[in-house]
């Protein structure tokens, strides 16, 4: 997979969940390649924070209070982008929960996940997603070249989870692995759909990442974590669409 590292200048980019982590790495590693980044966080003064630190690093940088599932925070999001850019280049959907353990490991609760917190999992990690998607969808399409990164994980392989050798065969997280199952399904719809236009959805993994959600085993650190994210963020005219990439590997369904 190659990518256009070409200067971002003029170009807009929204990075939910922002303010720390991937998102943050992220939208520092856009803002290094010229983009005016926006940071969509939940708690606003971290969201300031954040944009601040990348601004005094020479970054474009700005917030916005970002809940994804706010249909407020969402509606607010549609009327900065439209007001102040009338685009919207590239979107990352970044944000996102784990709401099943604290730690990643091996784990199999399906008969006793509750309702609740499948419920908080698929409003974050899908269906909040998806309407956010399509609110701002007519401003992507007014980009020359429109960008869209859904931040899955590699536990929504099924192909993975159903074979014994995978690494990930024994963490069966049912909303967590569900949800980002859902959301690949999403990526290669809205593709398929987008496939005769210049915008390429993708879903990225991006690693065993030592985040609030990846837990403090996790292999790696954030700035290698943000990589697929920018890599798919940055795609040439001619990159790949509907499909599901870990450090420009293609990662089955």
């Amino acid at each position: 997979m190659t990518t256009n590292t070409d200067n971002l200048k003029g170009k807009v980019a929204f990075v939910t969940g922002g303010n720390r982590g991937i998102g943050l790495e992220t939208a520092r590693e856009l803002g290094k390649l010229g983009a005016n980044v926006v940071i969509g966080a939940r708690d606003l003064e971290k969201g300031k924070a954040a944009a601040e630190t990348l601004r005094s690093e020479g970054i474009q940088a700005e917030n916005l209070k970002f809940d994804i599932t706010s249909a407020e925070d969402r509606q607010g999001a549609y009327d900065f982008f439209d007001q102040h850019y009338g685009k919207l280049d590239i979107l990352v959907n970044n944000a996102g929960v784990q709401k099943e353990v604290e730690n990643i490991s091996p784990i199999n609760e399906t008969s006793t996940v509750s309702p609740a917190v499948l419920r908080e999992t698929f409003d974050a990690n899908f269906f909040s997603l998806v309407e956010f998607t399509q609110q701002v969808l007519p401003l992507i399409r007014k980009s020359p070249a429109g960008r869209i990164v859904n931040l899955s994980s590699i536990m929504g392989s099924l192909t993975l989870h159903t074979n014994p050798a995978a690494s990930i065969y024994g963490v069966k997280l049912l909303a967590y692995n569900t949800s980002k199952t859902a959301l690949n399904s999403f990526t290669i719809h809205l593709a398929h759909e987008l496939k005769d236009t210049p915008i390429k959805v993708n879903s990225a993994h991006p690693g065993w990442v030592k985040t609030e959600i990846g837990g403090k085993h996790a292999a790696m650190d954030v700035n290698e974590g943000s990589r697929t994210s920018v890599q798919l963020a940055t795609l040439p005219a001619d990159g790949p669409t509907g499909k599901f990439y870990h450090l420009g590997d293609e990662l089955p369904w």
